[in-house]
């Protein structure tokens, strides 16, 4: 380890240059890929009447990209901790613009025998199988990120670059909202294509752009980054050196790939992540046909509303990062986002809570568990290190994920049988509530190593 000793100030200095050269393109892709992932939501308000889909075969697909992901997760994250994130990363991004941008054709595709197979019309298999494909292209991409940060950042930073980082799935919602509105009503018949077509063809190609821009922006480390001077360089080593050594004195660190799944801590913040899961997407893939349906039926007026419960959630997680960093505590800066996002969700539920009281207490809800989300990641980034890393975040984040699947599919069967989302917004605040009460366990748990000393030292 370095002796080389610095100056706060230069310390100060050094993170902070770090910190504008990353995370506002980091910021930047993520909105991108979160666009893409859930302007399926918007689409829905032309596309399931032009296809005819039910509310089940719309949750299905909304929900099939998330099998994609979770099957090809673990693999995309360890291959990126291998070749490098700037390759990969710039891969992932491409081919998630380019089959994003596909969904034009989902109506358009004749699949014959094979879809009358599994009992489906053209346009839902196509629909289906885009879901599925965009999943494998955007696996490994947001923990691949989380990954990509532990290289450069200590866990005394990490809540609040997490929470900077992911403050682009709220401000996807601000700006995607309105953006996704208007290109729905006014480019609807524009060269005899409709909005929800030019909806995925305008969204999609953004992030082809800015994927080829990721090879030339990003490094895969500080020691490769041509910006940085050699005293800069040498304390970024130094501190995630020190880091490394104070996990292991913890007896906290895992650092081989078997390590990640031997952890119990990595399975049950699985849990965790699932439960926070079901809620974000369960107001991502919903919130316009709720707004729709209460509200108003102007797609540019839903654009508008729905971006006030993100633009409150993106201020809520900011906050709770900053303070979590400050405080250098995460267990109830996850545990009381989580619980004020199902008290919030159980408002919602009450037959009286409609139009502008629904949109309320979905703000709230949207600002818990956006805040749950912005400190989660400093929980198993603070335990695992090198492959265990890549591997653990990856099967943490794909786990968690499958909430993805489990949400909108369960919602939109929920819808067919009850024609309301009262018994689904019920069932949202029970996996946040559930997770809140997780995170509370398995945050006090002892790791192996501590048990055993603790264990030692009361009996000499």
């Amino acid at each position: 380890m370095s002796t080389a000793t610095f100056s706060p100030d230069f310390e100060k200095a050094t993170y902070k240059k770090v910190t504008w050269r990353l995370i506002p393109f980091l910021f930047l892709c993520y909105i991108l890929a979160y666009l893409d992932r859930v302007n399926v939501g918007f689409a829905k308000l032309q596309m399931a009447s032009d296809l005819h889909f039910s509310e089940t075969a719309y949750g299905i697909g909304a929900g099939m990209f998330f099998i994609g992901y979770f099957f090809f997760e673990v693999p995309s994250n360890v291959i990126l901790h291998k070749v490098g994130a700037k390759v990969w990363i710039a891969r992932i991004m491409i081919m998630w613009g380019i089959i994003s941008a596909a969904f034009v054709y989902t109506g358009g595709i004749h699949w014959g025998a094979m879809a009358l197979a599994f009992g489906l019309t053209d346009a839902e298999f196509s629909f289906y199988f885009l879901r599925f494909l965009l999943g494998i292209a955007e696996a490994g991409f947001f923990p691949g990120i989380i990954l990509y940060l532990t290289f450069w950042y200590t866990r005394t930073h990490r809540a609040k670059m997490v929470a900077a980082f992911m403050t682009a799935v709220a401000l996807a919602g601000v700006v995607g909202g309105p953006i996704s509105g208007w290109i729905l009503q006014s480019m609807a018949g524009v060269h005899d294509m409709a909005g929800w077509q030019w909806l995925y063809l305008l969204e999609g190609t953004p992030s082809v752009i800015v994927g080829m821009l990721v090879l030339i922006w990003l490094d895969d480390g500080p020691l490769k980054a041509k910006w940085l001077t050699v005293a800069e360089k040498e304390l970024l080593a130094k501190r995630l050196e020190e880091e490394e050594q104070m996990k292991k004195d913890e007896g906290e660190s895992c650092h081989s790939f078997g390590d990640a799944f031997r952890n119990a801590k990595v399975w049950w913040l699985s849990v965790v992540y699932f439960g926070i899961v079901m809620g974000t997407y369960g107001i991502s893939f919903w919130l316009p046909q709720i707004i729709k349906e209460t509200i108003t039926q102007d797609a540019w007026e839903i654009g508008l509303i729905s971006a006030i419960p993100w633009a409150v959630a993106a201020v809520a997680m900011v906050l709770n990062g900053y303070h979590s960093d400050l405080t250098g505590e995460r267990r109830w800066h996850v545990a009381l986002a989580c619980l004020i996002g199902s008290i919030a969700f159980a408002v919602s539920a009450m037959p009286g809570v409609t139009g502008w009281g629904g949109i309320a207490a979905l703000t709230v809800a949207c600002a818990g568990v956006m805040s749950a989300v912005s400190c989660f990641w400093s929980v198993p980034t603070g335990i695992l290190s090198g492959t265990a890393a890549a591997a653990g975040i990856a099967l943490i984040n794909s786990i968690g994920n499958l909430a993805g699947y489990v949400s909108p599919y369960m919602v939109g069967k929920i819808r067919d049988a009850t024609h309301s989302m009262t018994l689904a917004l019920s069932v949202l605040s029970a996996s946040v509530f559930i997770a809140g009460l997780v995170v509370i366990y398995v945050t006090g748990m002892k790791s192996k190593r501590a048990a055993v000393e603790t264990a030692a030292a009361s009996r000499a």
